[in-house]
């Protein structure tokens, strides 16, 4: 942003950003306790959740993902998603974040092992790392999801040019 800018212009651009985040950061929370209703508030109605290969969802489709069998299981097994801070690049009511997403689980097979002030603990493991693009739209009642985009970093071109994308916008 131009520093010629005025002040309700760039304050503008600082609430923006801060909501974009307030919306990714809501995320983890709202997977991890299985939330439909973060999906059906921050996703517009026709959102689209592409995970790649061939999994997702559109609609209220993707509220339904977290209230699958499969995924109060993974809860209850003391899933935790980990955010990275977001890349947001924001264009009129459009706007792209680009961010890493981990898959954290407890690792129950390993030794404990003792921190000290902090007890013993088998730890955690990382279970899957993830690049995220999220595209928003600005309406009526504020920045929504329109699409997310995830793709493994599993050295597939999909997921570096996802990336390269972040820091390709202006």
């Amino acid at each position: 942003m131009s520093t010629d800018a005025t002040l309700e212009a760039r304050l503008r651009a600082v609430e923006d950003r801060l909501a974009i985040y307030q919306i990714i950061a809501s995320h983890p929370p709202a997977a991890d306790t299985g939330d439909p209703d973060y999906y059906r508030s921050l996703f517009v109605a026709d959102a689209t959740l592409d995970l790649g290969g061939g999994k997702g969802a559109k609609g209220a489709a993707i509220g339904a993902l977290v209230e699958a069998p499969e995924h109060k299981a993974a809860i209850a097994g003391g899933l935790c998603h980990f955010p990275g801070l977001p890349r947001v690049t924001i264009d009129g009511d459009r706007a792209v974040a680009t961010s890493y997403l981990q898959i954290i689980t407890p690792n129950r097979d390993a030794a404990p092992v003792e921190v000290p002030g902090h007890g013993a603990t088998p730890g955690f493991r990382i279970h899957r790392c993830g690049a995220n693009r999220w595209e928003f739209a600005r309406g009526k009642d504020g920045w929504k999801i329109v699409k997310r985009t995830l793709r493994p970093l599993d050295g597939s071109a999909e997921a570096r040019e996802l990336l390269q994308s972040a820091t390709a916008q202006s």
